[in-house]
C-alpha cells in the first residue's frame, strides 16, 4: 500500500493506493486563505499539518488495515510558497502563497541584481515565485528576514513535520528561482542575490527517490507496521504529470484546478521566459516540464458560484453538454493577476458585453470561455518555444464539466481527453512517486497512461467562431502599471 498526499491551495487530499494502482480510499480537508491587503495571499502552515493529520486519522478509522500496510508515501504540493522558519524550525509568519502579487517591484530588482537569472533558472522573475518574496520580506519585515534560518516550500514544511528532515525535490525547487534547472541544483548566485545561502535551503533529491522516513511516533499513531519511506515528491503540476503518465516528450495536459496550466514534458530545456513560460524540472530524472500558467481557473467558477449564491453544479446544469455558439459576454479570468503571457500580478478580471438581456447562463459560459482563452495564450507562448500541442488530457476539478472540456477543445482546436481518475491527478502521482521510492521499479512500468474515458473533438463551426473571438478578447487586456 502507498499514500499520496497532495497539499493543495484549497484542500489537503490524501489517497490510499494498492499494489495494482487502485485508489482504495480518499480523504480531504479544506484549507482557507487570508488576504491582509489587496493582492496578498497567505496561509498558516499549521493548517496544513492539522488538515493532513485529519485525513490520516480518518483513513485509520475507515481503512486501518490498509493504512497499516503502507510502505511508501509521496507528497505533492502547491508550488512557490515561502515558509520562513526560525532557528527552532517554527514558522515566523504565515506562508506567502503562489498567487500573492506583492513582490512585483522586487522582481525588477532581482533581475537587475542578477542578470543571468533567466538563463540559469529558465524563468523570468515573477511575483508568485519564491525568491522575490524573500526580497520583499527583507525590505518590509527585516526582523523576520534576519531571524530566518530555513526557507521551505509548502510540501517541504509538511515533510519536515512528518519526518524531522528538511528536504525538497527538484521539480518544486524549480519554482523558487533559486535552482539551476539544467544542473538540478541550487544556484549559489541566485541565493546570494536574495541575501541567502545553501544553509537556508533544504537538501535536494529527485522526486522518485527515497528521501527520508516517517517519524516513528507518527507511524505508531496511524498503526503502521513499519516507518514508511517518504519520496522526494513533486510540485502539484509535475505530480499531476506523473499521475497521468505524462513522462515523455510529445504528451501534453491541461490542469484545471484552483489555478490552471497547459504543460508539456520535454527531454531538453525549451525555455521561453520572455513570454512567461515556466521551465521546471520534472519529478523524474532527466526530464523537464514547460508550462504556460494562469493564476485563476476553476477558482473563477467558484467565484461565479459565490456571486450568484448557488453551487457550481447549479451554475453548469443549464449550459447542457456543449456550446452552441460563443457567449455574447467576454470574461478576463485575471481575478488574482496573471502569469503567462502577461506576467502582470496587479491586473484584475473583467466582464465585457453585458446588456439588459444578459442572463446567468451567458455569464457562466463566458467565465469558462475566458479560462479557455487564457489557456490559448499559453498554447501560443509554448508554440513560440517550439512546443506544438496536438491533443491534451485534462486533470483537476474542472475536468468534471463536459461543457467546459468541449469549450476547451474548440478554443484550443485540439482533441481534449477526459481521463479516469483525472480529479485525483496530483495525489495519485504522489502515490506513484512513493511507490517508486520503495521499489525502485522502472519509471515507465509504474507511470502508465490512464484510460481515456471521453474525447471532445473540435467542431469546425465552433473553432472558427472562437478563433474569430480570440483577438477581440485579447484586446480587453490593459496593463494597470
Amino acid at each position: 500500500m502507498y499514500l499520496g498526499i497532495d497539499l493543495g491551495t484549497s484542500a489537503v487530499k490524501t489517497i490510499l493506493v494498492d499494489g495494482a494502482q487502485r485508489v482504495i480510499a480518499s480523504e480531504s480537508r479544506p484549507l482557507t486563505i487570508t488576504s491582509p491587503q489587496s493582492g496578498y495571499s497567505e496561509q498558516d502552515p499549521t493548517q496544513w499539518i492539522e488538515a493532513t493529520f485529519a485525513t490520516l486519522d480518518a483513513l485509520k478509522a475507515s481503512h486501518g488495515n490498509e493504512l497499516a500496510a503502507v510502505k511508501g508515501i509521496g507528497l505533492s504540493g502547491q508550488m512557490h510558497g515561502a515558509s520562513l522558519l526560525d532557528a527552532s524550525l517554527r514558522p515566523l509568519r504565515p506562508c506567502i502563497l503562489w498567487n500573492d502579487g506583492r513582490a512585483a517591484a522586487e522582481c525588477r530588482i532581482l533581475e537587475q541584481r542578477w542578470p543571468a537569472l533567466r538563463a540559469v533558472t529558465g524563468n523570468k522573475a515573477m511575483a508568485g515565485f519564491t525568491a522575490p518574496k524573500l526580497l520583499w520580506v527583507a525590505t518590509h519585515e527585516p526582523e523576520i528576514f534576519a531571524a530566518t534560518r530555513l526557507v521551505l516550500l509548502p510540501k517541504a514544511y509538511l515533510r519536515l513535520v512528518l519526518s524531522g528532515e528538511a528536504i525538497e525535490d527538484a521539480s518544486d525547487a524549480s519554482g523558487s528561482l533559486w535552482l539551476d534547472v539544467a544542473r538540478r541544483d541550487w544556484s549559489d548566485e541566485a541565493l546570494a542575490a536574495t541575501g541567502l545561502s545553501r544553509d537556508h535551503m533544504p537538501r535536494l533529491v529527485e522526486g522518485c527517490a527515497p528521501a527520508t522516513t516517517l517519524r516513528s511516533d507518527l507511524a505508531q499513531r496511524w498503526g503502521m507496521v513499519r516507518q514508511p519511506v517518504i519520496a522526494g515528491g513533486a510540485g502539484d503540476n509535475p505530480a499531476g504529470a506523473v499521475g497521468i503518465g505524462a513522462i515523455q516528450p510529445g504528451t501534453a495536459f491541461v490542469s484545471l484546478g484552483t489555478s490552471g496550466a497547459l504543460l508539456a514534458p520535454t527531454s531538453t530545456i525549451a525555455a521561453n521566459p520572455d513570454r512567461a513560460v515556466h521551465t521546471f524540472c520534472h519529478a523524474i530524472p532527466g526530464m523537464w516540464i514547460q508550462a504556460g500558467a494562469i493564476l485563476s481557473a476553476a477558482s473563477c467558477l467558484a467565484w461565479a458560484a459565490r456571486l450568484f449564491g448557488v453551487t457550481e453544479a447549479e451554475l453548469l446544469a443549464p449550459l447542457g453538454s456543449h456550446p452552441q455558439a460563443p457567449s455574447p459576454v467576454s470574461f478576463l479570468p485575471y481575478l488574482a493577476g496573471e502569469r503567462t503571457p502577461h506576467d502582470d500580478p496587479v491586473v484584475r478580471g473583467m466582464l465585457d458585453g453585458l446588456s439588459h438581456g444578459t442572463d446567468r447562463a451567458a455569464i457562466v459560459q463566458a467565465v469558462l470561455e475566458g479560462v479557455a482563452f487564457a489557456l490559448a495564450d499559453c498554447r501560443d507562448a509554448l508554440a513560440d518555444a517550439g512546443i506544438v500541442i496536438t491533443e491534451a488530457d485534462v486533470i483537476g476539478g474542472g475536468s468534471r464539466s463536459g461543457f467546459w472540456l468541449a469549450v476547451l477543445a474548440n478554443v484550443l482546436n485540439v482533441p481534449i481527453h477526459r481521463i479516469a481518475g483525472g480529479e485525483t491527478g496530483a495525489a495519485f502521482g504522489a502515490g506513484r512517486l512513493g511507490r517508486l521510492a520503495v521499489t525502485g521499479e522502472a519509471i515507465a512500468t509504474v507511470c502508465t497512461r490512464p484510460q481515456r474515458i471521453e474525447t471532445f473533438e473540435p467542431d469546425t463551426g465552433l473553432t472558427d467562431a472562437y478563433a474569430e473571438r480570440l483577438p477581440a478578447w485579447r484586446e480587453l487586456y490593459r496593463p494597470r502599471h
